[in-house]
């Protein structure tokens, strides 16, 4: 079974350039005036932590050929399922986050965390999310609404099923996995670090 890494670093240099425009991103987020505003600034930086963790970790990975067992079709394929299982639980996160932070910062109660993960995911669709994974996530989110606590949510470790999608679904053989497994989580909590601190300087003008 072949390699050919000139391929692959293709598939690479292309998931950066085409999966989200993640470098447009803080020149969009002046303040959320209402839900779309919302929807958007989730969305997006979902796209930026699962791109650039996804990426940089395979990036990182890609001299170890020997331990890559992928045609590039396999490869290719891999990478695109991780990146919308990451993704849909990215967008997880932080729709559980954002509601969970402006209610208690803020008092506001009057958004429905379904609604904005339905319509993130179905506008996805469109990007090339599959239907029967949209659904799936869909589905999760429902029932892990059912245990959502909007009052510590935001506080007690919010990332962490992205966190772990991240480990489980990058496209690195599980051997090499366990040993980069600190170093992976941390990097996605320092991407999430980021995303806290950009959405708590925004001005939030959402009505109850």
């Amino acid at each position: 079974m072949k390699l050919n890494l000139k391929v692959i670093s293709e598939v690479l240099s292309a998931v950066k350039d085409y999966l989200f425009p993640y470098e447009k991103i803080s020149k969009k987020f002046l303040k959320i005036n209402n839900e779309d505003d919302l929807i958007n600034f989730i969305k997006e930086k979902s796209a930026f932590v699962t791109q650039s963790t996804l990426y940089g970790y395979l990036k990182t990975r890609m001299g170890l050929k020997q331990n890559m067992m992928f045609t590039d079709d396999i490869f290719i394929e891999s990478v695109n399922k991780a990146k919308w299982n990451i993704f849909s639980e990215a967008v997880t996160d932080l729709t559980f986050f954002a509601v969970s932070y402006l209610n208690t910062k803020h008092n506001i109660d009057i958004l429905n965390p379904n609604k904005i993960y339905q319509t993130i995911l179905d506008n996805e669709i469109i990007n090339g999310l599959p239907n029967e994974m949209c659904e799936k996530y869909k589905l999760k989110f429902k029932e892990k609404l059912n245990s959502f606590n909007i009052k510590e949510y935001c506080s007690d470790k919010p990332f962490s099923n992205s966190c772990n999608a991240l480990f489980h679904w990058a496209p690195i053989a599980d051997e090499l996995k366990e040993l980069d497994k600190e170093i992976v989580i941390n990097s996605i909590k320092n991407k999430w670090m980021l995303v806290v601190a950009d959405f708590e300087k925004i001005p939030v003008n959402l009505n109850n």
